[in-house]
């Protein structure tokens, strides 16, 4: 029998508990940057030091940082689901976790990407230092969405999350624009799960199952249900 498709999009909330904060811990702060230094195009022409510093700590913290209950459960319904991820987060810890379909939005730390083609990409492991050029001549800048850009994957997201049977969002408040759209091409007939310590009261879609607790304990529930209940 084949798989229901499972398509779930995760944000901060999942990796917080790993021990990775966001900006929107700290008043749009993230671990003491202001936002518009390091995380927009206007920043990358001005400071491209500074920029590169930031990521480069940022990839040492994902380095630090393990999957947590709530990654290995996702992982988990592999087994019974065709799982797919749409994450808003930078970090691989879906990956590590076991889940084999994740679509990134936003980019990824573990990649790096010619200035000016965005087709040119490379892993990277190591700290990014200036001056170092891609294969077009132009530099390699982290491959991220930073504030201000658009989000080239949105597309291919709102079509995954169109074909879904059933669709869940773990930890993410939905505020995150145009990545909180996406709840709105999920099939109307279709069971929707939110799990969030947090969910905003002006979310109303049809069939949904709120489950308002943080993403290891909330991820629990919803694991238990989709295993247990004839989905």
């Amino acid at each position: 029998m084949q798989k229901k498709k499972l398509v779930v999009l995760t944000g901060a909330g999942i990796s917080a508990e790993s021990g990775l904060k966001t900006f929107r811990d700290s008043d749009g702060l993230w671990e003491g940057y202001d936002i518009e230094q390091v995380a927009t195009p206007r920043a990358w022409k001005s400071n491209p030091s500074l920029v590169l510093n930031f990521y480069n700590q940022r990839r040492k913290n994902v380095f630090e940082a393990i999957p947590n209950v709530a990654h290995i459960l996702l992982a988990g319904l592999q087994e019974k689901f065709e799982v797919i991820i749409v994450t808003q987060n930078i970090d691989d810890l879906h990956e590590r976790a076991g889940s084999d379909n994740v679509l990134h939005l936003h980019g990824e730390i573990l990649k790096r990407r010619s200035e000016v083609n965005p087709d040119i990409v490379s892993s990277i492991t190591q700290d990014m230092l200036p001056g170092e050029l891609a294969p077009d001549g132009t530099a390699w800048r982290p491959d991220i969405v930073w504030f201000e850009e658009p989000v080239p994957r949105i597309s291919a997201a709102a079509e995954l999350v169109r074909k879904a049977d059933i669709f869940a969002v773990v930890g993410t408040s939905l505020v995150v624009y145009p990545a909180a759209g996406l709840v709105n091409y999920a099939p109307y007939h279709i069971p929707k799960f939110i799990v969030d310590k947090k969910i905003p009261d002006s979310i109303s879609l049809p069939n949904l199952i709120a489950i308002e607790n943080l993403a290891t304990a909330g991820m629990k529930e919803l694991s238990d249900r989709l295993l247990s209940e004839n989905f």
